[in-house]
């Protein structure tokens, strides 16, 4: 996955946004207000730190060891740092990143989940 894929594809969920908090390098996308990913696009390899459950993110980082690791600064039961430079499939990387902002959204408030759905 390339970094213009990685940023289109954190974008094109409904709301979510691309702030610079931390510095002009890391990438943070957000949905109303919340992180579900974390990235420097510019990176290599790129890497992106992501959500997941934690008993899925044990099973990711004994399968891919390399590749899918507990998330750098982040909390480590409930992040990952993956390794998308190509090694993964891209379909993989998706779905993770589809994962993270969905458990983020899970998160929000009933009234919040609901704008979500209006266009």
């Amino acid at each position: 996955m390339t970094p213009r894929q990685l940023r289109a594809l954190c974008l094109s969920f409904n709301a979510a946004v691309e702030e610079f908090p931390f510095n002009p390098e890391t990438s943070v996308f957000k949905v109303r207000g919340k992180l579900f990913a974390l990235t420097n696009l510019d990176a290599e390899p790129l890497t992106v730190n992501l959500k997941c459950d934690p008993e899925d993110a044990v099973r990711l980082r004994a399968e891919h060891p390399d590749l899918i690791v507990p998330g750098y600064h982040m909390n480590k039961r409930h992040w990952n740092t993956v390794t998308a430079d190509g090694t993964l499939p891209d379909r993989l990387v998706r779905e993770l990143v589809e994962d993270s902002y969905d458990l983020v959204v899970a998160g929000l408030s009933r009234a919040e989940r609901l704008r979500l759905d209006r266009p």
